[in-house]
């Protein structure tokens, strides 16, 4: 498992991408690499999946695995410590970044992958639309 690369979440990126371009959504911006520092000398860098930067929106677009996802994760049985640590570690990463980004001014939005589904599409769709007015 440790020679397992990371690819990114190519494909829940693109399905945002297509939502967002079938909404009229404009002004987003992909794979933008960003340092947030709430206090000088301090800083996080952030790579966010979609930024809005005129609005100082940024949104993540979360795995249901590697996010530990309340409704859909699943824990692996094999090497069980090690996913716990891991998986509590992103959580605890994730609120960090959340953090120093409201505190420099950003806001964040953060989607399940799950949400990506047709199914579930109004309600992404009037989340958005709420954050970007």
């Amino acid at each position: 498992m440790s020679r397992i690369r990371s690819r990114g979440n190519k494909d829940t990126e693109l399905a945002l991408a297509t939502l967002l371009r079938r909404q009229g959504f404009t002004g987003w911006r992909r794979q933008i690499q960003i340092r947030a520092s709430p206090w000088r000398g301090e800083g996080v860098r952030v790579r966010p999946d979609f930024v809005f930067p005129k609005l100082r929106l940024m949104i993540f677009v979360d795995g249901c695995f590697w996010h530990a996802c309340p409704l859909h994760a699943t824990k692996p049985k094999g090497n069980a410590a090690f996913w716990r640590r891991k998986l509590a570690a992103n959580k605890a990463r994730d609120r960090r970044v959340n953090w120093a980004l409201r505190r420099a001014g950003w806001r964040v939005l953060r989607i399940w992958e799950h949400e990506l589904t047709k199914k579930q599409e109004a309600r992404l769709v009037a989340r958005l639309r709420r954050a970007l007015s």
